[in-house]
């Protein structure tokens, strides 16, 4: 089995645009969370989300859409995208760059792509009801592209000109860490030299609203308690967008090219609960198999794990599931790791919280600091027992878990190791 690192990063997120901005925001517990103005209607109970800055995507005419000057993106590109195509394809070529790959070295047959996203409910509304209003004929010829599940993969792997493995991923708020843990796959095993991961999500009224209906966003008004995992008073999480993008690359390709290096990707382990088709397990069964999974198959102890990046999303039932679940894993380790979710910040960003936690998790570890879970005011006693971090640490973790969790109870532990 090859090692596998991570030497590319790239974002369009709700605390920062590019790789400094989120490291700050890390480090200093600067969260995206506003009152959303879609959201301030009086039959609309959901008033906070986290949106993505600098981008202006609310209209269904893509020619419309406004991003930064730095990218350039050909109308014809853009017919053919979500919001967060358009997310995905800037953050794309921010983690090129970041690695310092040539069109060479991504486009060919050792290189390929693996996605996650839920498609555009937003683009896809708006094509049925064109289509039943209008008729057959006028829908746009790029509409389906653009709105469904799969859209992401499609406009990367086609406009970066991928050869190498790809696909899309579908298991809810798991997906992307999916995606990153079968790319792993792809490469320890010699398949693919390089592989790159991304999570994408709309983040707008479309994408985040309907969860209301499921009971599971906060009705806080506040931006400042309205996503705190692992409060005592949580009530629910806040929708999130954006895109995050991750190359992993073999060892002998970073060997031959040297490029900065941000950690080794030890390891992964899944598992399901097998008990509701949208929530978790009480005890977290599931997800503490997926980690031990994780840890076995890296062959790491629960004792060696610095930092945990926990799914907690600030739903009262999901955070109890996992604070069972990392009370059971780390039952017999003598140093307790740190834990937090920083999706007290960024929000929860669905099929894209693996891939941008991941992001994070890399982005710390180079960087020298384990990130405090935020807007924790009571820390709920059933978490009592956890080293729930509610400061950043100035400390650089030589092991990482991360965990994701989806409907169905699907769930992904993903290892990390420093590389220095």
């Amino acid at each position: 089995m090859r090692k596998v690192y991570i030497t590319g990063l790239g974002f369009i997120t709700s605390i920062g645009n590019d790789l400094l901005t989120v490291a700050e925001s890390l480090r200093d517990l600067r969260h995206g969370m506003v009152q959303y103005p879609p959201f301030q209607k009086a039959d609309v109970p959901v008033k906070v989300a986290a949106p993505i800055r600098d981008f202006q995507t609310d209209s269904t005419d893509q020619e419309d859409w406004l991003f930064p000057a730095r990218y350039s993106i050909r109308r014809e590109t853009l017919r053919g995208m979500a919001p967060h195509g358009i997310y995905s394809y800037c953050a794309m070529q921010q983690a090129v760059e970041d690695a310092k790959l040539t069109e060479a070295e991504w486009s060919n047959p050792q290189t390929g792509l693996y996605a996650a996203s839920a498609g555009s409910p937003f683009l896809l509304g708006h094509h049925l009801e064109k289509m039943r209003k209008q008729g057959v004929m006028r829908c746009p010829p790029l509409g389906i592209v653009a709105s469904i599940s799969g859209t992401v993969n499609f406009n990367l792997v086609s406009q970066f000109k991928i050869k190498g493995a790809s696909t899309g991923f579908s298991s809810a708020c798991a997906s992307s860490a999916h995606a990153l843990g079968f790319a792993y796959d792809e490469i320890a095993l010699g398949r693919q030299k390089r592989m790159f991961v991304i999570g994408a999500e709309d983040g707008n009224v479309e994408s985040i609203l309907p969860f209301a209906g499921m009971r599971a966003l906060s009705l806080q008004a506040d931006p400042g308690l309205a996503s705190r995992p692992f409060d005592e008073a949580r009530d629910g999480f806040v929708g999130t967008g954006g895109a995050a993008v991750l190359v992993l690359e073999s060892e002998e390709e970073v060997a031959r090219r040297q490029p900065k290096v941000y950690c080794e990707v030890a390891g992964w382990g899944q598992a399901s609960d097998g008990h509701n088709v949208a929530i978790s397990h009480p005890e977290g069964s599931g997800l503490r198999v997926a980690m031990e999974n994780a840890l076995k198959y890296s062959d790491l102890a629960a004792e060696q794990v610095d930092y945990v990046n926990a799914h907690a999303t600030s739903t009262p039932i999901g955070d109890l599931s996992e604070a069972r679940a990392l009370k059971a894993v780390f039952r017999n380790s003598p140093t307790r790791p740190a834990i937090s979710s920083t999706k007290a910040l960024t929000g929860h960003g669905l099929s894209l919280a693996g891939a941008m936690e991941a992001g994070f998790c890399a982005l710390a570890m180079k960087e020298g600091f384990m990130p405090g879970s935020a807007h924790i005011t009571r820390l709920d006693p059933a978490c009592d027992g956890l080293n729930i971090i509610r400061a950043t640490l100035p400390h650089r973790p030589q092991v990482v878990l991360s965990n994701s969790s989806g409907f169905g109870g699907a769930n992904v532990a993903l290892v990390f190791k420093s590389a220095s």
